[in-house]
């Protein structure tokens, strides 16, 4: 995944009151000490609503089909 690109989460993040299957962006890709991506999730009016840092196993790229 690269920056820009929309993904999805994987799993639920309770704490930053996220539910799986919400579509983000990826803006910053982290490469040490392993592979992890912050996106930013917003809502229906384009204000973020958080953002995290993420694994793969976390979230990812949402088919260009599904957008």
């Amino acid at each position: 995944m690269q920056p820009y690109d929309v993904v999805e989460l994987k799993e639920a993040l309770p704490e930053e009151r996220l539910a799986a299957g919400v579509v983000g962006t990826i803006v910053h890709v982290f490469e040490a000490p392993r592979a992890a991506y912050e996106a930013e999730f917003a809502d229906g009016d384009e204000r973020t609503i958080c953002t995290a840092a993420l694994t793969s196993e976390q979230v990812g790229p949402v088919a260009r089909s599904q957008r």
